[in-house]
């Protein structure tokens, strides 16, 4: 047990910590010793700048369970509480075997780039470190408080797939920009003074907006029903909602009282509570086992699972997984209404999916496009489908490329070793039952399926036939005519897992 005297000076820092913040006040919030836990093996401070602005304090567990988190302190954009919401956590986490990572981030001042930067750098680091500091590089999470929960939803919605984390934990966010609803100097110090007058920028990083279908990462959201700082309502409650709305993995916790800034002080009423719900929250997270092949499913909505609740669990990539067992670890990278031509209404190869997938690097690529290029609006440009097919396959394999021109020019002399290639599945689409949106099953089967054959044997690829092998139960299976239902996502997931498998 910590004296009560400890006790006290932390509810008055943490008390000063909610003062600051209200006004928007620059100060350094005290320093407390940080002894090492028992389960704590070793700690240790590294520069994230040259000139030493941003700085990280890793402590790595004694017993690694091989799963990190990066923690991200509050202050208001103005300092950094990186006690109570940031190191004090080490030794709950190092004993669930759990490495930690504090990043002292650089404050805005004017530029928002600093802080994002210095935390993307710390991400960096403990993934490029993994294999030395006995970690999962695809188990990084971030822990972010206040606005240091603003910057850790940043960084999971905006932040690029390496530096991405694999979950998210955010106490009492600040995630909206606009000050009216929100915590007025995190929206000031963060966007600057003018950026309230700039609609566009105040949307942009009003991080509830920001959230992506299948590629924003699960996240748990801890919170006091009497925050009068950050209101719950309008910033933690609305990222819950945008996670839930999509489908996404989420789970959120509003404690009678406790009001803002409690973080892992144990002065909290419901510290141990508490603990024990993160406890069990990061225990229901799933974590990919190392050396799983990486099966990377690109398509439109049939891949993303439209019109099925909680498809990021029920859709057929999620049926996939659950059918190949832990020896593979599947991602939904489907985007509905996307289309394979790059002139169509929604091209695929424009969206952050499509670059999330490469970033991936998979094994396996099963792709199912060509639904919404049946569309007269878009298969008005029907020319220029086996091209841009062709375009989605050599970026995702460009030794094919160079295989095609050396074909076409009589070379076979290859100067160095192709890198490790996946092997990519064309899937034929499933039958179009009704006409709805535009969609043609007679231009699916007389102009699509055609070309996707062609070029499958152009180069080699697998074609799973899902347009014949779904066709005897389509009109049980399809929701609208269109798309899978639960049943037909499952059916899906079955017929591709048994091509996967031969």
């Amino acid at each position: 047990m910590i004296h009560e005297a400890i006790l006290n000076l932390f509810r008055q820092v943490a008390s000063a910590v909610l003062l600051l913040l209200a006004t928007g006040a620059q100060a350094q919030i005290p320093q407390f010793d940080n002894q090492t836990s028992e389960a704590t093996a070793r700690t240790f401070t590294l520069n994230l700048t040259d000139d030493g602005a941003a700085q990280m304090v890793c402590f790595l567990p004694k017993s690694p369970s091989g799963r990190a988190i990066v923690g991200v302190p509050g202050g208001g954009y103005s300092m950094l509480s990186n006690t109570h919401e940031g190191t004090l956590a080490h030794s709950w986490l190092n004993g669930q075997g759990i490495a930690y990572f504090v990043v002292n981030y650089r404050l805005p001042n004017g530029d928002r780039s600093k802080p994002i930067a210095d935390v993307e750098a710390g991400i960096r680091i403990v993934r490029d470190s993994a294999q030395v500091w006995g970690i999962n590089p695809h188990d990084v999470g971030i822990m972010g408080f206040s606005a240091g929960g603003h910057l850790s939803s940043v960084i999971s919605t905006h932040s690029s797939f390496e530096v991405r984390p694999d979950f998210t934990i955010l106490f009492y966010p600040v995630i909206s920009m606009d000050e009216r609803v929100s915590h007025k100097w995190s929206c000031r110090n963060f966007l600057g003074e003018q950026g309230q007058k700039d609609s566009k920028l105040v949307r942009e990083f009003s991080t509830d907006k920001a959230v992506r279908r299948h590629l924003t990462p699960p996240a748990c959201i801890i919170m006091a029903n009497d925050d009068q700082l950050v209101p719950p309502v309008t910033n933690g409650v609305q990222y819950y909602s945008a996670m839930r709305n999509v489908g996404n993995e989420c789970a959120m916790y509003i404690y009678p009282t406790g009001s803002h800034g409690f973080g892992f002080g144990t002065w909290f009423k419901y510290h141990d509570q508490m603990l024990t719900d993160l406890g069990n929250w990061l225990n229901s997270v799933h974590t990919p086992k190392p050396g799983a092949k990486r099966v990377a499913c690109i398509g439109n909505s049939i891949t993303d699972g439209h019109g099925i609740d909680m498809a990021t669990a029920y859709g057929y990539p999620a049926e996939l997984q659950k059918i190949l067992g832990d020896n593979y670890w599947v991602k939904n990278f489907g985007v509905s209404s996307r289309t394979m031509l790059n002139k169509g209404d929604h091209p695929y190869m424009d969206e952050m999916a499509w670059r999330d997938a490469l970033a991936f690097r998979p094994d396996i690529v099963v792709v199912k496009l060509g639904t919404n290029d049946s569309k007269p609006e878009n298969w008005q440009y029907k020319a220029e489908f086996k091209h841009d097919l062709q375009q989605l396959i050599t970026t995702l394999r460009p030794d094919l490329a160079q295989t095609t021109t050396k074909k076409k020019k009589g070379k076979a002399k290859r100067k160095e070793e192709p890198k490790p290639k996946p092997e990519i599945y064309l899937c034929t689409p499933i039958p179009a039952i009704k006409s709805t949106w535009n969609i043609s099953d007679s231009v699916i089967v007389a102009g699509i399926i055609p070309i996707q054959q062609e070029v499958a044997a152009e180069y080699g690829l697998h074609v799973i036939d899902l347009h014949t092998l779904f066709a005897n139960d389509a009109d049980k299976m399809l929701s609208d005519g269109i798309h899978p239902n639960a049943k037909g996502a499952h059916r899906m997931a079955e017929i591709i897992a048994a091509e996967i498998g031969k």
